[in-house]
């Protein structure tokens, strides 16, 4: 069994992601995302898909860029 990197729970069906060399463990998807996922510059919410970034600053969509000021992102149907 392994402790979950997020929650400390610990649980038999554990999972393990690298991420820029180092390894995380975690009981769930739901806790993966939490740890490591960014958030949204504007809207704070988890990015779980590509996201959208410039100069370092990563928003969820063309919309919460567009919000923050940020007019040259556009989403990719």
């Amino acid at each position: 069994m392994a402790i979950c990197d997020t929650c400390g729970n610990d649980y038999h069906r554990s999972l393990n992601v690298t991420q820029d060399g180092r390894t995380y463990t975690f009981d769930s998807l739901e806790c993966a995302i939490q740890r490591l996922a960014p958030s949204c510059a504007h809207c704070g919410c988890r990015i779980i898909g590509h996201g959208l970034e410039i100069d370092e600053v990563v928003y969820c969509c063309s919309h919460c860029a567009r919000a923050s000021g940020v007019h040259s992102l556009v989403d990719h149907a």
